[in-house]
């Protein structure tokens, strides 16, 4: 059969790569954030503030998806701030 698999196991398998990529994406926007802040002394250069809004950017519409596909994992301490 062409769709051998049952749809719940599709979408589990959507929102495990969602929430990878997520994840992902969470920890190189925190990177950049750090490389931003440790050259911010040595005149930060426009590139590397835009990179970091990328990241961000990219953190955030990954996030609008999971919450409309109502995908929820793990806390972790990437998203938590105390």
């Amino acid at each position: 059969m062409l769709f051998s698999h049952p749809k719940n196991q599709v979408e589990q398998e959507r929102n495990q790569r969602l929430l990878d990529t997520i994840y992902d994406t969470k920890a190189s926007w925190d990177h950049a954030q750090e490389t931003q802040v440790a050259v911010y002394e040595a005149n930060i250069s426009t590139e590397l503030r835009d990179r970091t809004k990328i990241q961000e950017q990219k953190y955030l519409y990954l996030y609008k998806l999971a919450k409309k596909y109502h995908v929820h994992g793990q806390l972790n301490k990437g998203v938590i701030s105390h």
